[in-house]
């Protein structure tokens, strides 16, 4: 089934939307958290480096990570759900056939 294209129903791209933007706010208030640690931890003076170093990282990470087009995100659900980014409730309502292709994808990257 990889490789597949689904067709996405109008009721299945509003949750598949508000999933998508929910999983992206809770990784940017983890990100955002992160940070004020390491500014807390300011004990040598070179926090800030060590942030803008992290923030660019993270950047190229998250970028990656979260891609909205239809095409894939079948594999950016499986992937937020095998790293706890989101959870099998939040996406109920969708296709069971996408719901399959995103528990095979969840349980592959949990096995890594």
């Amino acid at each position: 089934m990889i490789g597949t294209q689904f067709k996405w129903s109008r009721t299945e791209k509003v949750l598949a939307r508000r999933v998508f933007d929910k999983a992206y706010k809770r990784e940017m208030e983890d990100l955002t958290n992160g940070v004020r640690a390491m500014l807390a931890d300011n004990a040598d003076g070179w926090a800030i480096w060590r942030i803008q170093e992290c923030l660019s990282e993270q950047r190229y990470a998250t970028d990656n990570k979260y891609d909205y087009r239809y095409s894939v995100l079948i594999s950016v659900f499986g992937r937020l759900l095998g790293e706890g980014r989101i959870h099998a409730t939040d996406i109920e309502g969708l296709g069971e056939d996408k719901l399959e292709q995103i528990r095979s994808i969840a349980d592959f990257i949990r096995k890594r």
